[in-house]
């Protein structure tokens, strides 16, 4: 399959008129957006799947196939999961760097781009402990999945106006302005993954694995940590929506402006 892909691709070549940039900047522009767009089709792949499939499909289990089931199944898909969120989010980082500098640079400032990138990771991780704090009750009126949902889409959504508003300037592109709001909800989403999601799931696996193996009751704990790592999870996956549609529009769809 492999060398089949390679002879039509070679084939395709020979009918066009190919001239590759080579400029270093330019190499370093498409490999970084490559890796983005594998680690992160990686990542909100396993993200989809884990909320569309693997939540229902986990509760239909009685518990002895959710013992064997679990402990194999989940640090897997978790490994990938959560190394695809850095990889992505690094990456991503990268090419945000190169266009703000861009854009500092063209404006005639090239130290706003420091002053845009601090701006940005402030803000958007004042965000994330707001969030942080609102995921960790799971009982009373911050357990209920449609409030979570209300204050954190109220809290996004504040935080884009606020990063857009602080980031506006003649200067400032279509580019850099939506990969700020993008790049800003998938920094809050990798930070859910590594803050929240796998270190309750960590445990839930071991805990799991012994009860199984071991017949070693699962904690009164092991409930509250599933139910963080399900909202948290849940919450990841409602953000990756407005995520997805500000990542494109950097490219796709020029609608932001710092005038």
């Amino acid at each position: 399959m492999i060398a089949l892909s390679a002879l039509v691709l070679a084939l395709a070549l020979l009918k066009l008129n190919v001239a590759f940039l080579t400029g270093a900047s330019d190499i370093e522009q498409i490999i970084l957006r490559w890796i983005h767009f594998a680690a992160g089709t990686t990542w909100i792949g396993l993200l989809y799947f884990f909320n569309l499939v693997n939540v229902p499909f986990l509760k239909a289990l009685d518990a002895p196939t959710k013992g064997k089931v679990v402990p194999v199944l989940m640090p897997k898909a978790l490994w990938w999961f959560r190394w695809g969120a850095v990889v992505t989010v690094l990456a991503g980082f990268r090419y945000f760097m190169i266009l703000a500098q861009t854009d500092a640079v063209n404006a005639g400032h090239p130290a706003l781009m420091w002053q845009w990138l601090g701006t940005w990771l402030v803000a958007w991780l004042i965000a994330f402990a707001i969030m942080f704090a609102l995921l960790r009750p799971t009982q009373g009126f911050l357990n209920k999945g449609w409030v979570l949902a209300v204050l954190i889409g109220f809290i996004a959504a504040a935080t884009s106006w606020l990063v857009l508003s602080l980031l506006a300037h003649p200067g400032a592109s279509n580019r850099t302005l939506s990969i700020s709001v993008g790049g800003g909800l998938g920094t809050v989403m990798l930070l859910n993954v590594w803050g929240i999601i796998w270190p309750n799931q960590k445990r839930i696996i071991a805990w799991t694995k012994a009860n199984a193996e071991q017949g070693t009751p699962m904690p009164a704990e092991a409930a509250k940590l599933a139910r963080q790592a399900f909202l948290t999870s849940r919450a990841n996956f409602w953000l990756s929506f407005p995520m997805l549609f500000f990542m494109a529009t950097s490219a796709h769809y020029p609608f932001l402006s710092g005038l």
